[in-house]
């Protein structure tokens, strides 16, 4: 029996947010304009009743209110994605780390590209926190969302202003 897969689309004030479930578990968060966005249609019949949690989280942390999501996710892709992704989930918010910080970290210093790249293709943006990547010496380097989001997500985990207006 293939998966069940299903969709929402909430507000933020990043412009609205889809969120994707497979069999109940969320598995893809896009941005409006997101690179690497894939087709509408492999994002499933709308139906809002497995998101309530993430939905809920979400909200608290565009609020301020909340600093780590404590989510079940249905993550795809390869065996070094994964790895890449599960490093991007240590890093704490309000902190950032580069490429080659999370290359090290994954014990291949090399391998800072190939990092970049899954980064890229990180399925369920803010929750797992690939806007916290930066280039070397701190610059702001790529995003699927866009520098602008990336530097709003920032700026909110450092205490800045509110998210203000949408894009």
């Amino acid at each position: 029996m293939p998966p069940t897969v299903v969709h929402t689309v909430v507000d933020s004030p990043y412009e609205p947010l889809t969120l994707v479930a497979v069999d109940g578990v969320l598995s893809r968060l896009h941005m409006t304009g997101q690179r690497h966005r894939p087709p509408e249609e492999t994002f499933g019949a709308p139906d809002p009743r497995p998101f309530t949690e993430a939905v809920r989280q979400l909200d608290a942390y565009f609020a301020g209110d909340l600093t780590v999501f404590d989510l079940p996710l249905h993550l795809e892709g390869t065996p070094f994605q994964l790895r890449v992704w599960e490093q991007l989930r240590r890093i704490p918010y309000g902190e950032t780390r580069s490429y080659g910080e999370l290359a090290e970290a994954l014990g291949n210093p090399g391998a800072s590209r190939a990092v970049g790249l899954a980064n890229g293709k990180n399925p369920i943006g803010v929750i797992v926190p690939c806007h916290r990547v930066v280039g070397a010496g701190g610059s702001l380097t790529g995003y699927g969302g866009g520098l602008d989001r990336k530097r709003r997500l920032l700026a909110l985990e450092a205490g800045g202003p509110p998210a203000g207006a949408l894009f």
